[in-house]
């Protein structure tokens, strides 16, 4: 991306598996366009692509974590990063690399029983008629051929976390003990049955507060509290697998996605910001607003502010200094705004929060989610607006003149970015795609603008880059939905869930009183989380309770989501100062103290998303939805 080093030359191996993660996302893409066509010509679908499409979201899911785990770029708890530098942090890093290789063989050994099963079985994907093209027969995909992937990108991922733990090789052999242990407890899981389970949570909380990958932490709870109760470890596997392959929706994730990398690749960022300086330039913090606005329309693509940050913020620091905007506010605006688009609709967050509602039982539709969030989306925009109106004034920062033909020059040289949305948004609120297709629509057309019209990735390389990138981040979130799914059974068999009602009602007797405690747990939750992991693990937990204050499941995702945006900026764990703080070369206690009064505002707007349902509920209620 745009400021970043030139990327390594990769060996065979590791060009391979890029190539083949292209291809499986390539398939996402292309089946999805295939149904489109084919509905309007034939009056029906592909055979098979529903299941097809899902395993292969699998695949690029754990791909793409095999790939993240490479590049060590497995999200972890932002605990990790406060760990002491020297020995003593080595050792850490160490201790967490085992575990974390322990349990991703554990996973393997699951995996490696789930194809042996499979295979014994007989299960099919699907089976694909040839009579269109003459032949008599059809071809069957067996479904083992597909898991053979939980194996693989397991011991993979598990290899990787051992030779990255340490530059040294006593460090590396240290962790490699991880996986010699994983083997055994593979191998003798019955030893574990019948125990006490709390010597092993303790492990692997450990090694999740001291940086192991977050799927090690929430995957190894899951696997040892299923060994505990004497099952094998095929257990946490078995549902995973069906709900991975079947859930709707869960291709647009990677799909959205890509469209978002490759719009953050090349010159499309300069484009946008030369349409909003030269039409909102002639303001009062025209510069800053232009900023916030940009850094929002790459964020609801990518679906993390930490991409943003990364990918556009080389760009708009020096545009907002050169305005003559304050260094501190300008580290702060671009901070904070890192999180801004998570609300609007396409929003990768709020499409997760619908899936994992939906396997809660909770059901909730997109569109009432995309629909919900727009005025939201809109006040926290606003609330940045008005602070670079308020700094424009202070510092006098410099304002350009309106002039329509330059307007109008950066508004046709950026016309393929600005109809991204207007594409999308027709298909899909239009009834022509469903959200996958249309999430297809907008990873082809990216795909062809960037490569085609405005050459920005000169060749397949390129591309092929790009969607690496984009693979370790789809991996480092689907690969926690994967365990995290045999977690929450779990949680359901030992009735977590219903203890956790009774508790609430027994404590919490007011509707206002459950939203303050809910905007409090989540910014704890935002500041040492990621966004998509605090939405696979605590969602499900939260739509069980929140009906029982009669809060909708889409008032509710939008208080989730707004709450996670927020806890991105809180001290001294929010990913965003982290990531700012990298990006702008600054101590992260600087970029805090410039991001505070951004903090405050938006929390305000946060407390005004919760308490008043009518923000996000108004437009529904309006279009006779939501009722």
């Amino acid at each position: 991306m745009e400021g970043e080093a030139t990327a390594p030359r990769l060996g065979p191996f590791s060009t391979a598996e890029n190539v083949l993660a292209m291809l499986a996302m390539g398939g996402i893409m292309l089946l999805p366009l295939g149904e489109i066509v084919s509905r309007r010509l034939f009056g029906v679908g592909i055979p098979g692509s529903g299941p097809f499409a899902g395993n292969l979201t699998l695949w690029v899911g754990l791909l793409g974590a095999a790939i993240a785990a490479r590049e060590g770029k497995l999200l972890s708890l932002a605990t990790g990063e406060f760990l002491p530098k020297g020995r003593l942090g080595e050792i850490a890093h160490v201790l967490a690399a085992s575990i974390g290789a322990a349990v991703s063989v554990l996973f393997a050994a699951g995996g490696l029983a789930l194809v042996y099963s499979s295979r014994a079985s007989g299960e099919t994907i699907a089976s694909i008629p040839l009579t269109w093209i003459g032949i008599g027969r059809e071809i069957t995909v067996r479904a083992w051929v597909a898991q053979l992937v939980f194996p693989g990108a397991f011991g993979l991922i598990a290899l990787r976390l051992a030779w990255r733990a340490s530059p040294h090789w006593a460090g590396r052999a240290l962790a490699a003990l991880g996986i010699v242990a994983g083997v055994f407890l593979g191998q003798h899981y019955a030893l574990l049955k019948d125990h006490a389970l709390w010597p092993w949570l303790l492990v692997v909380v450990t090694a999740g507060v001291l940086g192991a990958p977050i799927f090690s932490l929430l995957g190894g709870v899951a696997m040892f509290a299923f060994l505990a109760d004497g099952n094998k470890p095929i257990a946490p596997l078995i549902d995973a697998y069906g709900e991975l392959t079947t859930s709707v929706g869960l291709a647009a994730i990677p799909l959205f996605t890509l469209a978002g990398f490759l719009l953050a690749e090349g010159k499309a960022s300069e484009r946008l910001l030369r349409v909003f300086r030269t039409t909102l330039g002639w303001m009062p913090g025209g510069t800053a607003i232009a900023a916030a606005v940009l850094c929002a329309f790459f964020t609801l693509f990518t679906g993390g502010s930490g991409v943003t940050i990364l990918a556009i913020g080389g760009l708009l620091l020096p545009a907002l200094l050169a305005d003559g905007y304050r260094e501190k506010f300008s580290i702060g605006l671009l901070t904070a705004s890192g999180s801004l688009g998570l609300l609007f609709p396409l929003s990768v967050p709020l499409m997760l929060y619908g899936i994992v509602a939906a396997a809660s039982n909770q059901p909730v539709d997109l569109t009432d989610l995309f629909i919900g969030g727009i005025l939201p989306g809109l006040m926290m925009l606003g609330l940045m607006a008005a602070l670079g109106v308020r700094e424009a004034l202070k510092s006098n920062a410099r304002r350009t003149s309106f002039d329509a033909r330059a307007a109008g020059a950066a508004l046709w040289e950026a016309k393929w970015e600005l109809l991204l949305p207007v594409v999308v948004l027709t298909a899909l609120l239009g009834g022509l795609a469903t959200t996958v297709e249309s999430a297809a629509l907008a990873a082809l057309y990216t795909f062809i603008v960037q490569r085609f019209i405005h050459r920005d990735l000169p060749t397949m390389r390129d591309v092929l880059r790009v969607v690496a990138d984009c693979v370790a981040l789809v991996g480092g979130v689907l690969i926690i939905l994967s365990v995290a799914i045999g977690l929450t059974n779990y949680l359901t068999l030992a009735q977590i869930p219903s203890q956790m009602v009774d508790w609430t009602q027994l404590h919490v007797h007011s509707h206002w009183l459950f939203l303050l405690s809910l905007n409090v747990f989540l910014l704890l939750v935002g500041t040492i989380m990621d966004i998509f992991s605090a939405i696979v693990v605590i969602a499900p937990l939260i739509l069980q309770i929140a009906p029982l204050y009669g809060i909708s499941p889409v008032h509710l995702g939008i208080i989730f989501i707004a709450n996670l945006e927020l806890g991105y900026l809180h001290p001294p764990l929010g990913l965003n100062l982290l990531l700012a703080s990298y990006r702008f070369k600054k101590p992260v206690l600087q970029v805090t103290w410039a991001t505070l009064p951004m903090l405050g505002i938006l929390a305000g707007g946060v407390l005004l998303i919760t308490y008043w349902e009518g923000l996000t509920m108004g437009i529904l209620h309006l279009m006779g939805r939501g009722l």
